[in-house]
């Protein structure tokens, strides 16, 4: 098997040709404004809502705004290399399709397996976030769930006695992943309709929450804006600052979840490009802005423990005057419940997103036979791949009901920073080997900016702690015993050069 047909590559005039040319394809009903909206749908989400205030506390202090320059910076690189590929390849697929034209199968097989990471796994950290934010709200009103039926086997609970209580499943995760599953089956133009309206209220929530807060920020809260180094790798200090990075890039993920959605495009070659740059630009700004009021109205630190899964909550609650016992009283008691139901709406704009990103990646290695033909079959009516959406169901949902969040979310990040790795070596490969192949985009300054992309990205991985590269060397093995086992018997191309 090392042989050269391991890299057999994809032409890219065929396709390009592919392109419309299937009457029993996917619908093609998505423009621009569904594109960015579906974009920042994807990436607007736990992220924000979560992640960063462990970050915060445990890695960067009040420096977490410039872990979200890092993680956009390298972000920004990345997606102008997924731009120039989208738009020069608007097939469904994403950076599996893109690494097939141009650094063959082998290579392909490896990112749409990783894909799975930043997909599937990372529906469920978001399944799981969306949980815990379900049952803040409940408690809100004297509705208490039990930590059992809320929590993984590994994750434990204080309660208000002082008694700790494990979890046993995770079912309001699961009730999530479900709902969210059926939708998509039913179609992408209803999907893309309840997505659209999602977005408004979140960046509206986003919006009010910076505008609300701005008032409220004690400069004070900002000093050390990078705190000492514990003397621990990632303990605050500018390791921390850059583990951080690594950490809250999950909560860029979603930008070329849009690449996945190019054969549904109406006009890929302009459209996608649109999709992807338009809301990386949208959300970053928003991020940086929301992170910058989140560390200002109190202290990084009363992100630490428990609180670190809502600090939109924490920060909304320091959002008032300080009386002289240093207490203080909440100016919008209101608006938590109202930030709350925001984000269960925009988690489940994000479960959504993802779920139908990961079905349309193994859609494309199933047309190309590297797995069976079951994650290809289209609905008859629908014209969804819906026993994918079936099968991701079920393997999302015991994800998010049985694994605990911080070990899903860093294997999201992971994943995704080495999807971004191959993209851009993509991007060069190809100006070499076909220079002048029709490109509706072009990624500036080559191979400047894939190359610091590459840097960027494999700075923020190496930052993430050891057990997640573990985890990750594990699930590429799988990946390769199913590749010698079945892909490379079955693959089409390979099948038709022999």
């Amino acid at each position: 098997m090392a042989d050269s047909t391991l890299f057999v590559k994809k032409s890219i005039t065929g396709l390009q040709e592919e392109v419309g040319g299937e009457s029993h394809g996917l619908k093609r009903t998505l423009g621009a404004p569904s594109l960015v909206a579906l974009g920042i749908g994807a990436i607007i989400g736990a992220g924000l809502f979560s992640i960063t205030g462990g970050a915060a506390a445990n890695n960067a202090g009040p420096a977490v705004t410039i872990s979200f320059v890092i993680a956009a910076v390298a972000c920004a690189f990345a997606g102008l290399c997924y731009a120039e590929f989208a738009s020069m390849i608007p097939v469904a697929g994403s950076a599996y399709t893109y690494s097939y034209a141009t650094m063959g199968e082998f290579i392909a097989w490896i990112i749409g397996w990783d894909l799975v990471l930043e997909y599937a796994v990372g529906a469920a950290t978001v399944a799981i976030s969306w949980s815990r934010y379900l049952v803040k709200f409940l408690g809100y009103y004297d509705i208490h769930l039990p930590a059992s039926m809320t929590l993984s086997p590994w994750t434990t609970a204080t309660l208000p006695d002082g008694s700790v209580v494990h979890g046993m499943i995770n079912l309001p995760a699961v009730f999530i992943v479900v709902l969210m599953s059926l939708l998509l089956i039913k179609g992408t133009k209803e999907s893309a309709t309840v997505n659209g309206v999602i977005v408004a209220l979140k960046v509206a929530v986003v919006l009010i929450f910076i505008g609300l807060g701005w008032g409220y920020i004690n400069q004070a809260n900002y000093t050390p804006y990078i705190p000492t180094n514990t003397g621990e790798f990632g303990a605050f200090g500018w390791s921390g600052v850059v583990r951080a990075a690594g950490i809250i890039f999950f909560a860029y993920i979603g930008f070329d979840a849009v690449s996945t959605a190019a054969q549904e495009a109406k006009n890929p070659k302009r459209d996608m490009p649109i999709g992807i740059l338009v809301s990386l630009a949208i959300c970053t700004v928003l991020y940086i802005l929301f992170a910058h009021v989140m560390t200002g109205v109190t202290s990084y630190t009363s992100f630490q423990g428990a609180d670190g899964i809502a600090p939109v909550a924490v920060a909304i609650d320091h959002m008032g005057e300080v009386g002289l016992n240093g207490i203080v009283t909440p100016a919008f008691p209101w608006l938590n419940k109202a930030i709350i139901i925001a984000i269960l709406a925009g988690y489940s704009s994000v479960i959504m997103v993802m779920l139908m990103g990961q079905t349309r990646v193994f859609f494309s290695m199933s047309k190309d036979g590297l797995l069976p033909k079951i994650f290809s079959d289209v609905h008859p009516k629908f014209r969804t791949p819906w026993k994918s959406n079936v099968l991701f169901m079920i393997f999302v949902s015991l994800f998010a009901a049985f694994v605990p969040s911080n070990v899903v979310g860093e294997m999201t990040s992971i994943g995704t920073l080495l999807a971004f790795v191959l993209v851009c070596i993509g991007v060069m490969v190809l100006r070499k080997t076909q220079p002048n192949l029709p490109r509706a985009f072009k990624t500036p300054l080559v191979p400047l900016v894939p190359i610091l992309g590459i840097i960027a990205c494999f700075a923020m991985m190496a930052s993430l702690p050891g057990d997640t590269w573990l985890r990750l060397i594990i699930w590429l093995a799988v990946g390769f015993v199913i590749y010698f086992g079945y892909s490379a018997k079955n693959s089409k191309l390979r099948n038709d050069k022999a």
